[in-house]
Order: C-alpha cells, then structure tokens, then sequence
C-alpha cells in the first residue's frame, strides 16, 4: 500500500511510468539504507527530493503553458470510444501543467491532503500551495472546455 502510493505520487510528477518506477525503487533503497522511517509522509518526501535533484541534474525544458493552446478543433464525437478520448484529453491536459501545479494538485485531489499538510511535506507556504491549485484546475477546465478539446487518434 505504502509503495502503491509512493508510486502514484511519483507517476504524478513525472508523468512516466518508467520514470515513476525509478524514483519510487530509488527512494525506497534510501528508506532502506537508512532503516526507516516507513511512513508516507517521508516516502513522499523523499521522492519528491530525488525528483528535484534529477530535474536539477538534467536541466528539463519547461513545460508548454495551457494559455498557449493552438486555435481549439472540434469535440471529439460521443461514441464507444468516447471515454478513451477524454482520458486521453485529460492526460494531455494533464501533461501540460507545471510539474509543481501537477504534483500540487495530486495530493491534494488524489491523496486527500490539506493545502497545510502538502505545505509542510513541499516546504511551500500555504498561500503557495492555494495558488498552485487553483490556476491548475482553472488550466484543466481551460484546456478540457468544450472547444479546447483536441481530436485524439
């Protein structure tokens, strides 16, 4: 369970499953190493400094913002497929945000954090933490509005 969620906070910054793997295996040999403490708060600290440490070291290129969306093409039609389409429409948008409005918003949509909890376990204040959140759903319901939405194949 504990690994389960480490790896979906993990999948949750890295948007890559490979990546996610690396760095949960990563910090959970440090964990080890160490002998413990096996609790989420410091396995999810401790990815999230593996995380920032590799982004560090490979110099990532930012990510493309929401606001520069190109001109909106039709809505997917609603078919069998349709739940296929939005699931692809959601990972694009998803991919497209800032990896700190991505991992922000995961804990606390996903995980059930409080704006004061993911504070304490990013080192952000809480003001920081309110903002991330709200331009991420504002740049999801931007980027998954019915003419934003892009024909996925």
């Amino acid at each position: 369970m504990l690994l389960q969620r480490g790896y979906r906070y993990a999948l949750s910054l890295t948007h890559d499953a490979p990546r996610a793997e690396d760095l949960v295996q990563d910090a959970w040999t440090s964990l080890l190493g160490r002998g413990g403490p096996f609790h989420v708060g410091y396995l999810v600290s401790t990815i999230r400094n593996r995380f920032v440490d590799e982004k560090r070291r490979s110099a990532l290129a930012p990510v493309e913002p929401l606001d520069a969306l190109d001109a909106p093409e039709e809505a997917p039609a609603r078919d069998e497929g349709s739940i296929q389409a939005d699931r692809a429409a959601m990972r694009q948008a998803l991919e497209r945000l800032r990896t700190e409005e991505r991992e922000t918003l995961y804990l606390f949509a996903v995980e059930g954090y409080r704006l004061g909890e993911i504070a304490r376990l990013t080192g952000r204040p809480e003001g920081t933490i309110s903002s991330l959140v709200t331009r991420a759903r504002q740049k999801l319901r931007r980027a998954l509005a019915p003419g934003n939405l892009r024909a996925v194949k």
